[in-house]
């Protein structure tokens, strides 16, 4: 009994705070509910609410217990202690939070799978790279689901109380769309400072928060996933500060390696994992016959701790952009362009369709669609109404 006390106690703290918070994302009822013997995760960026999940269905399942992984000692017997916990409190359900922080973590699922039947987990992580490289260990044992920060639809409803219908990107192009979503613009400038980020409900100014969470994911996370030597932190953070105090054109592999004094090689590998932690967004250029450097662009509002809203507008609207067509499962590219040549932002190849994007404020125009092919050319802009080829930025944020 000893030696599971401080466990116990934990997890009973746990519940009771799951029973406190109220606001509940869509995919608490699929994972609560969900059957089957395989091992369910949630990855998503720090903040997002992974732990607030686990904690509200702990405080549900009385045969669901919750342990947060990090704080186990280093080497601990992940398996030993849920085949303690299972045989001797007839736990069934086990919510391992942040499973990242122990080395063997992954491994020792594996072995909660094939030799504790009766047993179900769902685990967590902060870090895609960790869990996506143990995946395919796991092979069928486990199916993963993302929860990122709150789409400008899901804003709406937790922090507005607005119920509105998520849209189909041909509902959006088309305008077939209700005019209460067109309403919801006044308050795009709010979700695009902080409030997509869940914590913002109860914290009035979220950005120091985010600081704070950013010096995690640099210090503790990407170092539990990579191998790297103590001398590179200090590079991760500047090539961090770096992206987001310049313009959002030109930042590549190559620029990056340029001012920072590092190999294109490392320049890869730290936006890879910057992009596995959920800071950065990596988008790959339209067309094989081109150079296929990333186009480097971040996590919303990220953009913010280093420039101030005026500045970072443009790429902020970008940022925004990449995020939202992550939220609805799109994929896009970006085009490059020639020298002196105007090109649109962002491709998409929708059901057979080549729809090119170009993102921008009210004077945008479509200069910048001058001699490119495409079934449909539209210029996503803010503070503007719809019309034909345009279509208001914020609007986006309805497709999931």
């Amino acid at each position: 009994m000893k030696e599971y006390s401080h466990l116990l106690e934990l997890h009973e703290l746990a519940s009771k705070e799951g029973e406190r918070l109220g606001i509940r994302r869509s995919l608490f009822e699929q994972l609560r509910t969900g059957e089957g013997r395989h091992l369910v995760g949630i990855v998503g960026p720090r903040g997002a609410g992974k732990t607030v999940l686990l904690k509200q269905i702990a405080s549900l399942d009385k045969d669901t217990f919750y342990l947060s992984v990090d704080t186990l000692p280093h080497g601990s017997d992940l398996f030993g202690i849920i085949q303690g916990l299972a045989e001797r409190y007839r736990y069934r359900r086990f919510l391992l939070d942040e499973v990242h922080f122990l080395p063997e973590a992954m491994g020792d699922l594996k072995k909660i799978h094939d030799f504790l039947p009766e047993v179900r987990v769902l685990f967590t992580s902060s870090v895609a790279l960790a869990v996506h490289a143990s995946a395919h260990d796991l092979a069928r044992r486990v199916r993963l689901h993302p929860l990122e920060y709150f789409s400008f639809r899901e804003y709406m409803g937790f922090r507005h109380g607005e119920k509105l219908n998520r849209l189909t990107l041909d509902e959006l192009l088309d305008g077939k769309f209700d005019p209460a979503h067109l309403r919801t613009e006044r308050h795009f400038k709010d979700y695009l400072t902080g409030g997509l980020l869940p914590f913002s409900l109860e914290e009035p100014d979220p950005m120091p928060l985010l600081q704070g969470t950013i010096s995690k994911i640099i210090l503790r996370d990407i170092p539990a996933t990579l191998r790297l030597r103590t001398d590179e932190l200090p590079i991760l953070e500047k090539l961090l500060t770096f992206v987001g105090r310049s313009q959002v054109d030109g930042i590549n592999y190559s620029s990056l390696s340029g001012n920072l004094v590092i190999t294109k090689y490392k320049a890869e590998q730290y936006t890879t994992a910057f992009e596995e932690a959920f800071l950065m967004r990596r988008i790959l250029p339209a067309g094989t016959n081109v150079l296929k450097e990333p186009k480097v662009l971040l996590m919303p509002p990220v953009r913010l701790l280093y420039r101030s809203l005026d500045d970072a507008v443009g790429g902020l609207r970008e940022d925004y952009f990449a995020m939202a067509m992550r939220h609805a499962g799109i994929d896009i590219h970006y085009l490059k362009s020639t020298t002196g040549q105007k090109t649109p932002d962002f491709l998409i190849d929708h059901q057979g369709s080549r729809i090119v994007l170009e993102i921008g404020g009210r004077g945008k125009g479509r200069s910048q669609f001058k001699g490119i092919k495409a079934d449909r050319k539209v210029i996503l802009s803010a503070d503007t109404a719809p019309s034909e080829g345009r279509c208001p930025l914020h609007m986006i944020g309805f497709l999931a």
